[in-house]
């Protein structure tokens, strides 16, 4: 069973959407606060908060270091429709985002370590089965572990082709222009 709480410290201007997704400001990158309550290994109830983050230099070695581009690796998965691939290549995204705040603020730790002790965890298959089950979710996942910076640009250009595409518009025979 899932619970998600609101328990958002530290941060400014946060965003909660419909899902129990927080979208976490720190005034440069935007974080991924998700509390999950669940029933550990000795069937103990937990409520836990887990953070998820993916930096511009983080992205961008995602980027150059796959032949070809990330985006376009990914992209190809999803047109040939390869589940498989596409779950696996999900679960390294999750695990690549996850870590934990320093108590200070200064630093999102993230280690091999750190991502495989969270794998290990019941949250973590809780929050993985949600994801790969349930599009609109991991469309807002992956939203919210991108940097600020990077989700102002999508959001121009997708506001800029939107425009495009309304003056863009054909006008139908018998129709007049606007």
């Amino acid at each position: 069973m899932i619970t998600e709480q609101n328990d958002i410290k530290h941060y400014h201007k946060p965003l909660r959407d419909d899902r129990g997704f927080f979208f976490l400001s720190n005034g440069r990158d935007i974080m991924l606060k998700k509390t999950l309550t669940y029933k550990d290994y000795n069937n103990v109830e937990r409520t836990e908060t887990h953070l998820f983050n993916l930096s511009e230099a983080e992205l961008t070695e995602m980027e150059m270091g796959t032949e070809g581009g990330y985006a376009e690796m990914l992209q190809n998965i999803i047109d040939a429709k390869d589940q498989v691939a596409l779950i696996r290549t999900f679960k390294k995204i999750i695990l690549k985002a996850y870590g934990v705040k320093s108590p200070d603020g200064r630093e999102f730790i993230k280690s091999k370590k750190i991502s495989k002790k969270f794998s290990h965890t019941e949250a973590f298959n809780m929050l993985y089965m949600e994801l790969v089950t349930d599009t609109d979710a991991a469309i807002q996942f992956v939203n919210g572990i991108m940097p600020a910076k990077l989700m102002e640009k999508v959001k121009a250009k997708q506001e800029e082709a939107e425009k495009k595409e309304v003056t863009e518009s054909p006008v139908l025979p018998g129709e007049t222009e606007a």
